[in-house]
């Protein structure tokens, strides 16, 4: 198996991938990036927090034009994550809107973004329609 890391710091690899958010300890909104304080109360004390791995889109969008180099068209959308809201793309579904709604079931999917010269691959994340 080759070597693995994810894209972002807040992805956990493993046997079950999972995402971890900042939760502040006072108001308990959370964060994905890094925070010296929280932009809801200010407050400067974080503990960490797994988010759930199933969700429902609340909004998206087809996106038609990008940067050079980023293959087109493709979903980016906005799942909640039981309350927790995470922007991602969503794969492994046609990007068209009679595969993509709103309120539809996904569930977190882990994909190989890129490989150096060494064969490590990083590995990045995004929510795929959940079957059944």
């Amino acid at each position: 198996m080759a070597n693995q890391i994810p894209l972002v710091d807040y992805l956990v690899l493993g046997d079950r991938p999972h995402l971890v958010a900042k939760e502040c300890t006072s108001c308990g909104a959370r964060y994905f990036d890094r925070r010296n304080a929280c932009a809801s109360c200010g407050r400067t004390e974080f503990t960490s927090v797994d988010i759930a791995t199933e969700g429902e889109v609340r909004a998206f969008t087809i996106v038609a034009f990008a940067a050079p180099g980023i293959p087109t068209p493709y979903v980016a959308a906005m799942v909640d994550c039981g309350g927790t809201s995470v922007r991602a793309n969503l794969i492994n579904v046609p990007p068209d809107p009679e595969h993509v709604s709103l309120g539809m079931q996904v569930r977190l999917a882990t994909e190989v973004v890129g490989t150096d010269d060494e064969g490590t691959e990083a590995i990045g994340f995004g929510f795929e329609p959940k079957e059944g």
